[in-house]
């Protein structure tokens, strides 16, 4: 597979490289599909949550895709993939199949199955749902009925699965519930957030959800058969908010293609093309079909040519290739192929007009990016000249405000990008290291920091040159971490310690960040000299991966990326940590440090750097005047950006000194 070209060789179009792809993903499942095709079990080894929902997943998830052909090909040339999967539904609800499906009184994936099922029943009815046989019919009615009346699902985006099998119940003249419906969407309601973001539950959850599931799903359900008029009143307002959404979406996409690597379910990969073609279906205002089509492109074509799907077309669980761990304790070797949503876009025929529109750039193809996200709490700084994407988050951590656990590496960090991943493995659920700012006790222990307040997050102003800020503080403190069977991306439970409160501002311009941290207090009991302060810079991974220290900074560079932070205020002892098989990008993983005495009150600034290229620990200058910062960045460039204490008024600070529990905001912002 290659990226979209302009003029596809040999008389093909963009829709059938699209068909390919998909094709040889089908084709592939079918090779593993059980006798009666009721399930699909990939290699590899059982999931959490056993043989049978493995191959429920296998089945539906695939399902997914095999509608989406099916319903924009109008049923012509697809029949062989119509009759497997007819064949599948008949054994899939005859209770005496062998390969019949794990009902949902037996296990709750069930529900999330049964959702895609349902979803595609509607999208195929002419070709599938028509041609079943009455006692087929009414085995599927009965197979999906628990759903009426059931509050056992989790609140989250969970609620839409319920929605979507209680509307096509609905359609065939099934059980349904009008009460279960409108409170599933006065659930959904609730997520809202603002710049059409949504969090995904009551946790602070933002990640590839919002896009693949909470905006996707509405647009997806007011086109069902029987939803016009339960929709008819929401959907103006649904539309708009993916309109919104998109905006952000379309920036976060690196230049490579790469989504950010940031989020549980990492392992959906190319799902993250899915709101793209959720924008496409419901003609969002704001954004051209040429540019959202090139935006799905890239992003399936970034794993393609990176081995996803892998030499015998199957997708497995990790990220490039496999890696186990990227995910959740519960997924199976089915639990990959929700990746299928990448691919929603072929739901439209080969005559709709966006197959043949131009291919518009992403953003990051166009120039330089600097946003303020707010609902997240992120900085998001994009160069074209290495295509990197980076986010700063100051508001994103997968749990509940006044919540203490440890930091999910998946949320809680200070940094992602589309050019490196979190640790995600073992240790990295307990120990924040990369991108992050702990104090560390002197039994090497680090502290976390969820349950962050977010103080500011935003670009005060768009001419060249100009920095985006954000900041929040937070309650430092130690785990002692309870175990648990399951993970599904919040931080870990545990018996917790305070060891004190931490002020962190990031001033971000291109591939550059200022960070300010100020240990502004320490818990009762503890003592400054038995603690240290870490800066934890960009991780870097690949096979081969060297980095150097000098007496005030540390540098990593890995496939043709450099990663480097450095002490400007105070001076700092720098240094290297290294870790084997600690993410999906690579066999070693080296994250540069910078380590300091605590002393309360007294910032503490370091530059960090994430670039193409190799060079050392950049070099910047930063003057702290009271609540000024004036910054002389790597590339010679001055701003000078106004501080605001949250706090009263107070007399003004002598040079290099901020008072304890300073809230950073910019209110003031020039370029010089």
């Amino acid at each position: 597979m290659t990226s979209e070209h302009p003029n596809p060789p040999h008389g093909e179009t963009v829709r059938d490289a699209w068909v390919a792809r998909a094709d040889a993903l089908l084709d592939a499942a079918r090779r593993h599909a059980t006798p009666g095709a009721g399930r699909i079990y990939f290699p590899g080894a059982e999931g959490g949550y056993g043989h049978a929902v493995d191959g429920l997943e296998g089945f539906a998830r695939t399902f997914l895709l095999a509608g989406f052909r099916i319903a924009g090909a109008r049923g012509e040339g697809v029949d062989q993939i119509i009759a497997h999967y007819s064949r599948g539904i008949v054994s899939g609800v005859d209770p005496e199949a062998p390969d019949r499906w794990v009902r949902m009184e037996e296990h709750a994936q069930a529900k999330v199955e049964a959702a895609s099922i349902a979803l595609v029943l509607d999208l195929t009815r002419p070709w599938i749902w028509d041609r079943l046989d009455a006692l087929t019919q009414q085995r599927v009615v009965d197979y999906l009925a628990p759903v009426v009346g059931d509050d056992t699902y989790p609140q989250t985006n969970w609620v839409w699965f319920r929605i979507v099998v209680q509307t096509f119940l609905r359609s065939v003249g099934g059980p349904w519930s009008a009460d279960d419906i409108a409170a599933d969407l006065a659930r959904h309601d609730s997520f809202v957030r603002e710049g059409g973001w949504l969090s995904d539950g009551d946790e602070r959850s933002y990640d590839h959800y919002v896009g693949w599931a909470l905006h996707v799903y509405p647009i997806l359900w007011a086109r069902m058969t029987g939803a016009a008029d339960l929709a008819g009143d929401r959907n103006d307002a649904d539309v708009a908010r993916l309109d919104a959404f998109l905006h952000d979406a379309l920036a976060l996409v690196g230049g490579d293609g790469s989504p950010l690597i940031q989020g549980r379910s990492l392992i959906y990969r190319f799902a993250a093309a899915a709101p793209f073609w959720a924008g496409v279906i419901a003609d969002v205002p704001s954004h051209s079909p040429g540019r959202l089509r090139h935006a799905a492109d890239r992003i399936v074509t970034h794993f393609a040519e990176r081995g996803a799907p892998d030499a015998d077309g199957i997708l497995t669980m990790g990220w490039h290739g496999a890696w186990r761990e990227l995910a959740q304790s519960y997924s199976g070797p089915g639990s990959p192929y929700w990746a299928v949503k990448g691919f929603l876009g072929l739901l439209l025929p080969a005559d709709h007009p966006v197959w043949t529109a131009p291919a518009e750039p992403l953003p990051i193809e166009q120039g330089d990016v600097l946003r303020a996200i707010v609902s997240p709490g992120w900085i998001v700084s994009g160069t074209t000249a290495d295509g990197i994407v980076r986010v700063v988050n100051h508001g994103t951590d997968h749990a509940l405000p006044g919540a203490r656990t440890t930091d999910s590496p998946l949320y809680a960090r200070l940094g992602y990008s589309t050019a490196t991943s979190p640790i995600a493995d073992e240790r990295g659920w307990l120990e924040p290291l990369e991108q992050s700012v702990a104090l560390v006790d002197r039994y090497g222990r680090a502290t976390h920091r969820t349950a962050m307040t977010l103080r500011d997050v935003r670009v005060p102003g768009g001419a060249e040159g100009h920095v985006g800020i954000a900041a929040s503080t937070w309650d430092a403190h130690l785990v002692d971490p309870a175990p648990t069977a399951h993970r599904h991306g919040s931080g870990l439970a545990g018996e917790t310690l305070s060891v004190g409160t931490i002020t962190t501002t990031s001033i971000v311009r291109a591939s550059s960040e200022v960070r300010i941290v100020v240990v502004d207090a320490l818990a009762p009991g503890q003592d400054a000299a038995t603690l240290r302060l870490r800066l934890g810079g960009w991780p870097l991974s690949g096979d081969e991966v060297v980095g150097g220290t000098d007496d005030t900074g540390a540098w990593v560079s890995s496939r043709g990326s450099s990663s480097g932070i450095r002490a400007l205020l105070p001076a700092g002892v720098a240094g290297l940590v290294s870790r084997a098989d600690a993410d999906p990008l690579g066999v070693r993983t080296l994250v540069p440090v910078i380590e300091h005495e605590v002393r309360v009150g007294e910032p503490v600034v370091a530059l960090l750097d994430l670039a193409g290229g190799e060079h050392s620990a950049p070099h910047a200058a930063v003057d702290i005047d009271g609540a000024t910062v004036t910054v002389t960045w790597p590339d010679g460039a001055r701003t000078v950006s106004r501080l605001i204490d949250s706090e009263p008024p107070a007399p003004a600070l002598r040079h290099h000194e901020v008072r304890r529990g300073i809230s950073h905001a910019i209110a003031k912002e020039q370029h010089a």
